[in-house]
Parts: structure tokens; sequence; C-alpha cells
């Protein structure tokens, strides 16, 4: 008796360039993506949109959210422009500078991304409007509506069923980064798992 080959996974991964844990599973994803046969599709959620209504927030925080739309404008703007191919591309650029780069200056940041992917440096002016939150909004609801209001980024989906996280530092690298993408496969097949979670005692590694 022969085996019917299984269809191959959809991992959709959607995460904000403000946030390093989130640049962290990426790091994971392209590993997964080297030594799994996985279609990856990449989508921008928002922390700023997440948080916009909570007014509990440290001043600091609402600082960097006022800061965050800005990016995910310009990869949603792209994206519209370009095609979904630009954004892997373009975030990998704005996240090596912001995250291992420790580069602060969003706007330095944007130009310097869009030159780097070959993008159209007008495409810049998108952050400081309102032009393409209607986008936005669509992309971020599509991947907190499969894990609810109280998470955060990144938000990773296998085949439709989708988790928070996984949450990791450093980044798995190999087969290590396999095993546990094989893990998150096998949760994502029971109905009835919800949650695996522990204090993090340590910071994103880059």
């Amino acid at each position: 008796m022969t085996s019917t080959p299984t269809a191959r996974p959809v991992v959709d991964f959607w995460f904000d360039p403000l946030c390093p844990w989130a640049w962290m599973t990426s790091r994971w994803m392209d590993e997964v993506s080297a030594i799994r046969d996985i279609d990856v599709r990449w989508h921008v959620m928002s922390l700023s949109v997440l948080n916009e209504k909570k007014d509990d927030l440290p001043d600091r925080y609402r600082e960097m959210l006022a800061a965050g739309w800005g990016p995910v404008r310009v990869i949603v703007a792209a994206a519209r422009d370009h095609g979904d191919q630009v954004i892997k591309p373009l975030y990998d650029a704005m996240g090596t500078r912001r995250h291992p780069g420790g580069q602060e200056d969003w706007s330095a940041i944007i130009a310097e991304s869009l030159a780097e992917v070959g993008l159209p440096a007008e495409l810049a002016d998108v952050a400081g409007t309102e032009d393409v939150d209607a986008l936005l909004r669509e992309s971020h609801g599509e991947g907190i509506s499969l894990v609810g209001e109280e998470v955060g980024t990144p938000v990773v989906a296998i085949d439709g069923v989708g988790f928070f996280g996984p949450v990791v530092t450093p980044a798995p690298t190999g087969e290590v980064a396999g095993r546990l993408f094989d893990g998150l496969a096998l949760m994502t097949s029971v109905p009835g798992f919800y949650e695996l979670k522990r204090t993090r005692t340590a910071g994103p590694s880059f």
C-alpha cells in the first residue's frame, strides 16, 4: 500500500517591524524554510493598531507606538503597488537596521530599506498619512482574528491555525529549528490546544 503525499503546509507569518521578538521568530522561520517543505506567506500586523485604544500605556511605549505607524504603512503601500513579494525583503532590510543594527531613526531606516530593495523613495511619504490604513487594518485583523486581542506579534499560522509566537532567543538554527516547527505543527493539529508559556528570563539575542 502506497501512502498519499500530504499537501505542502502553508505558513502565514504576521509581524511588526517594531518588535524584536517578531524579528527573532522570523529568523527562525527562515531556517525552517531551508529545511522543511513549506510555503511561507508574510503579512503585516501592527502593535500601534493593537494598542491604539489602550489608555494605561507607559509614555515611552506610547511614543514607540506612535513611531510604529510609519514602517508598517510603508510595507503595506509597497505591497499594494509592487506585489506581496516585496514584503519579506523590505521587512528584512528594515529589521536588520533596527534590531541587530540598532538604528532608531525610522525615517532613515525606511529610506535606506526602500533603496536597498529597489523600491521608489516616494513610498516613504505614506508613513505620515492614513492613505493605506484600511489595508493595514485588514492585514492586521486577519492575523489577530486567529489568536485574539490579548497577544502581540508575531502570529504564526500553519494551514489556518494560528498562535502567538513562538517567542525564542536566540533564533534556533538547523535541525533544532526544524524540530521546533514540527512541534508547533503538531500543536496546531490538536483542536483544543490553546496555550503553553513560561516567563522570559533573557532578552533578544541577535
